[in-house]
């Protein structure tokens, strides 16, 4: 599976913008998919998951309320909606697939089976 985000960009405080992860190759709809972002000298961190039916979502406590997953197997793309963006929510956000995706709700970056390159998120004040 061959992943690629897109759709970031620059963006105001109080904005929003909708993350596409586009995957090719293998059957997409058999992988869990999650969303994670490392903005400048930080960690990289979770922030939300879908399963691959799209029946399970998960999303980082801090995030609720403004960030939703969603998925549309027809079309292998998952999408990352954020809303009321901030500047701390500035970063590269990168998706990543899991066909065994228990590290995934434990909101960790480890174990999966592929990562597309991460598309730049900036929020301005």
């Amino acid at each position: 599976v061959q992943l690629q985000a897109s759709g970031g960009g620059l963006v105001q405080e109080g904005g929003s913008l909708r993350l596409s992860c586009t995957a090719s190759g293998r059957t997409f709809s058999n992988y869990a998919v999650g969303w994670f972002r490392q903005a400048p000298g930080k960690e990289r961190e979770f922030v939300a998951a879908i399963s691959w039916g799209g029946g399970s979502l998960h999303v980082r406590d801090s995030l609720k309320g403004r960030f939703t997953i969603s998925r549309d197997n027809a079309k292998n793309t998952v999408y990352l909606q954020m809303n009321s963006l901030k500047p701390e929510d500035t970063a590269v956000y990168s998706c990543a697939a899991a066909s065994a995706p228990g590290n995934l709700y434990k909101e960790s970056p480890y174990g999966m089976d592929y990562w597309g390159k991460g598309t730049l998120v900036t929020v301005s004040s």
